[in-house]
């Protein structure tokens, strides 16, 4: 209360956030008076969220997890669902089993794409037998999906065009095109200008390969695309993203069985808390039932999301930090300017179920405030309390905690949200913040009053499995502009601008297997095969002879765009296109500025960052 102007203070709030919490998070935080919300959606799905929003209307995926079972092809890029979404591969591996082709187009070989082992299976434990998962495989470059997928659209038209020529319908769901898209002429010239050669050379792939993968999406009725951060954590994220719906579009794979787009996320909730209010650019639908229900006239100016509230915290423009739940400086870029800017504010919140790394940057005061999990009981004024979620295909269940709590002082999400509002609010608006602490019911009333999607949101959680909130684009509805799916022309082909110098590898960072997002459960990866340690760069072998390199070298690895380097890491011989390496995350956020993201969606660019390796003069 003691700042000059709300939009000082930053809220960053985790996807491991209840519905219920995020919902009196965002309204807390707008009756205060700012739309500063830096999430971890952010730092992973954005692109996603900013991209489909403008070409199909919502920015989520427009599948169901019984779509897979009617799906003729997958197609998945830019994903490891071994590591980090595991439960993903059960779905995989029955679609691998009915003979339906998945194409993987990823730059390293993940063991998991290949062949999977299911623990649900009786025979293929006791035999240490597997299921191949990827059809096929294509190795493409770090920074090759925008080329590798305008080169599978390249070739879908050009199979039009033979079909068409030989007295055929063509390839095209031209009956779909027309009623339900615009902007396929611009697109389809684009690709008709962009010679193969620079498709090749931008995507590491071969025309062949990319023909083959646009033969089979051809011949599939209905097709799937499933994609993870590999696509969209690049300074073209949202390009990426656009172009991935253009290829689903060619053909109508929006709105019938078996087909859709699914962008894999992996909080269990970041999903949810965008969809009850978790958002700096404010939806005019949101702010209207803010009015409608609690009569007071929220802010509309767009805030800060994560890279804006580093750097305002950065150059002292924002004095206060409140987080619910998750590790912001840590899994930030530029951990240099980022840990300092966490350190010169005046005060720092944390909400936290376990204490972790970003506990330890200390601003001038420091709150730390120990919460329930969500698999613990959660007693409040009313009873036990329920809690709900929105899982990656849009389905909204509830959970009820059973553990014992660790002591009885913890409080829950909720309950903290709630008392930090009427500390900091008082009576203002007269939001009945008691009411909600006490009942959780009564704030899923209120969400469903603000949103009414969520309608008859207490009873609809009792029924089994959930429900499932309005996907537009599953009925062939396009909350867009024109009303219609939109065609996006992207005039180039990197996800990434070139570096022309030949010394300079693509690095992209990825997550071991004991890893999930920032934490870090143990020191090895042994689908990858380096055991107790975490400082290596993995490099093709090419790559390595041409620097008179081995594996267990020791090296410097230098950002080629700023002064930034790790020192003392060991190289490791890898099956990884030329040109490109590979480093753990957040280990490897020092190579990336602040100032490198994906201007449109404020994504950091953690998957492409232009490095040079030097032998570390410490090894010599």
């Amino acid at each position: 209360n003691a700042l000059p102007d709300p939009n000082m203070a930053e809220f960053y709030p985790s996807g491991r956030a209840s519905n219920e919490a995020a919902f009196l998070f965002q309204l807390f935080v707008r009756a205060y008076g700012t739309n500063n919300f830096p999430d971890c959606s952010n730092m992973c799905h954005e692109a996603t969220s900013v991209g489909l929003a403008q070409v199909i209307g919502l920015g989520k995926a427009s599948v169901t997890l019984e779509d897979f079972d009617h799906a003729d092809a997958i197609f998945s890029i830019g994903h490891n669902p071994g590591t980090n979404h595991p439960r993903m591969m059960a779905t995989l591996r029955e679609v691998s089993k009915r003979g339906a082709p998945i194409v993987v187009f990823n730059p390293l070989k993940e063991r998991a794409l290949e062949r999977f082992a299911s623990p649900q299976s009786p025979v293929e434990m006791a035999t240490l037998t597997s299921t191949p998962i990827a059809s096929n495989y294509l190795q493409l470059k770090i920074g090759g999906d925008i080329a590798a997928l305008k080169g599978v659209m390249k070739a879908v038209i050009a199979l039009d065009d033979a079909d068409l020529a030989a007295g055929g319908d063509g390839v095209l769901d031209r009956e779909f095109l027309a009623e339900h898209t615009i902007g396929i002429e611009n697109m389809i010239a684009d690709l008709r200008a962009c010679p193969w050669e620079e498709i090749e050379a931008a995507s590491g792939l071969m025309r062949a390969q990319l023909e083959h993968a646009g033969q089979i999406y051809a011949k599939a009725r209905s097709v799937i695309v499933c994609y993870g951060m590999g696509v969209t954590q690049h300074s073209q994220g949202t390009a990426a993203v656009q172009q991935i719906s253009n290829l689903l579009l060619l053909r109508g794979n929006y709105g019938r069985p078996g087909a859709g787009i699914c962008p894999l996320r992996g909080h269990s909730n970041v999903q949810g808390d965008r969809t009850v209010g978790i958002d700096e650019k404010a939806p005019a639908h949101l702010c209207e039932g803010i009015r409608r229900v609690y009569g007071f006239e929220p802010p509309v100016a767009h805030g800060h999301d994560a890279v804006a509230a580093m750097q305002a915290m950065a150059e002292g423009r924002s004095k206060v930090m409140v987080c619910l739940g998750g590790n912001l400086a840590v899994a930030m870029s530029d951990p240099a300017r980022s840990f300092a800017a966490v350190r010169g504010l005046d005060l720092a919140v944390h909400v936290a179920t376990k204490l972790n790394r970003s506990h330890l940057l200390l601003a001038k005061e420091n709150i730390l405030l120990p919460c329930l999990g969500r698999t613990e009981l959660d007693m409040q004024a009313s009873g036990p309390q329920s809690v709900t979620v929105e899982d990656t295909m849009s389905m909204v269940h509830a959970s009820t905690g059973k553990l014992p709590p660790p002591s009885e002082h913890v409080r829950s999400e909720p309950w903290i949200v709630a008392s930090l509002a009427r500390a900091v609010l008082g009576d203002r608006f007269a939001i009945p913040w008691q009411a909600y602490a006490d009942d959780y019911s009564l704030i899923r009333d209120a969400i469903a009053q603000v949103l009414p999607a969520f309608h008859d949101y207490n009873e609809r959680i009792r029924t089994p499995g959930g429900f499932r909130l309005p996907v537009g684009p599953s009925e062939r509805l396009w909350k867009t502009p024109s009303g219609k799916a939109e065609f996006r022309v992207f005039a180039g082909l990197h996800a990434e601008a070139a570096n022309p110098d030949p010394e300079v590898l693509t690095l992209t960072t990825l997550r071991s297997h004991d890893q999930y997002n920032t934490t870090i459960y143990g020191l090895d990866d042994r689908y990858r095969g380096v055991f107790g340690r975490r400082d290596v760069i993995f490099m093709n072998p090419d790559d390595l002879a041409a620097r008179g390199l081995v594996t267990g070298d020791v090296v410097d690895v230098s950002s080629a765009v700023s002064d930034a380097v790790l020192a003392g890491y060991s190289v490791v011989s890898y099956n990884i296109p030329r040109g490109c390496a590979a480093a753990y995350y957040p280990e490897a956020n020092v190579l990336i500025p602040l100032s490198r993201h994906d201007k449109t969606s404020g994504t950091p660019s953690y998957k492409s960052v232009p490095v040079r390796i030097s032998r570390s003069p410490a090894a010599a």
